[in-house]
């Protein structure tokens, strides 16, 4: 009886040994970035950091370069990634398509993967809403602000506002959709939206030369406030854009605070980058450390939002935030 007991306690530690070893195992993470690893990616990379969970991220660069997604899918599958962040709305839909593509072999369908930073992930079909994504092997963020705040929020700055000019890029289908939905939303705020395509029928990446032209065009419309909308194309190319902006007499507002950092944007009201990187490493850790199901996950929404204000730019422009702006914005640039 006594080595019964005996052996029932040497299975049951030899049991709990083997689970921690198996619990302890070194887990490994591609991440997918469109840009390098910037403020998203050094929040994702921190907040594993932090917690002492034990992975790897190795950073696959996509420079940009929507072609290169396919190399990601097949770097995912060579390295046995365990789980799999994603940046962008192209780089979602390269990586896991739409949810017409379930099991189509051109994407993952069998590694977890989290995404983050796409400005509406239900009407790309990368989800089919916030309570969970439609997939199995699916789970993500949201950190954008309702196009009726942004509105808002302008009208508040500048009572007179009432036209709202965008430059979209048909071949992002993200900046495609914003269109649509701010062509919807505008006139039920009692605003007129100006939108021009920055380089018509140009299925590749759009002529940079054409920002100021269209900016131009849009001064002579009578826009003076333009709105970035999403598009990674204008983002990257933010000096030119942002400084154009301000030759025409424009005030740009931004979901993209480093464009009022770090350019000249005059506005932003959006999620710290850094915070919407942290948001996908707890989805990463619901799913590697606790044993949640990717399918299961509602979509995680970012709940702080800052203001961010370049006061070189209102001097430029003559267009100084109102005191009570002024409360509960920050100040760059002063």
């Amino acid at each position: 009886m006594r080595r019964f007991a005996i052996g029932l306690i040497v299975a049951a530690f030899l049991s709990a040994l083997a689970t921690g070893s198996q619990a302890g195992e070194k887990k490994h993470i591609l991440g997918v970035f469109y840009e390098g690893c910037e403020n998203v990616c050094e929040g994702f990379k921190a907040a594993i950091a932090e917690s002492g969970f034990d992975a790897d991220i190795l950073v696959f660069d996509v420079k940009q370069d929507k072609s290169r997604l396919p190399e990601a899918v097949k770097q995912a599958r060579e390295m046995k990634a365990d789980l799999v962040v994603v940046y962008g709305t192209s780089g979602t839909l390269g990586i896991v398509g739409t949810l017409d593509d379930i099991g189509d072999p051109r994407f993952l369908n069998d590694i977890p993967v989290v995404f983050t930073v796409v400005a509406n992930p239900f009407d790309t079909r990368i989800a089919e809403g916030f309570e969970r994504s439609g997939r199995p092997n699916v789970a993500g963020t949201f950190n954008r602000v309702p196009e009726s705040v942004n509105i808002e929020v302008i009208r508040q700055y500048d009572p007179e506002f009432n036209k709202l000019g965008l430059l979209y890029n048909s071949n992002e289908k993200n900046s495609a959709i914003k269109v649509q939905e701010l062509s919807e939303l505008a006139p039920k705020l009692g605003v007129e939206l100006v939108a021009l395509e920055i380089d018509p029928g140009n299925s590749e990446t759009p002529d940079p030369a054409l920002i100021p032209v269209h900016l131009a065009e849009l001064r002579k419309k009578g826009v003076k406030w333009l709105y970035v909308g999403s598009s990674s194309f204008l983002r990257s190319n933010g000096a030119l854009f942002t400084k154009s902006a301000v030759e025409n007499g424009i005030a740009v507002v931004s979901p993209y605070e480093e464009l009022v950092r770090e350019h000249q944007a005059l506005l932003s009201i959006a999620a710290r980058l850094e915070d919407v990187g942290r948001l996908a490493a707890e989805q990463a850790l619901k799913i590697l450390r606790d044993g949640a199901k990717p399918g299961d996950l509602p979509i995680v929404r970012a709940t702080d939002f800052a203001y961010v204000v370049n006061m070189e730019v209102a001097r430029k422009l003559g267009r100084f935030p109102p005191f009570a702006f002024l409360q509960v914005a920050e100040v760059v640039n002063k």
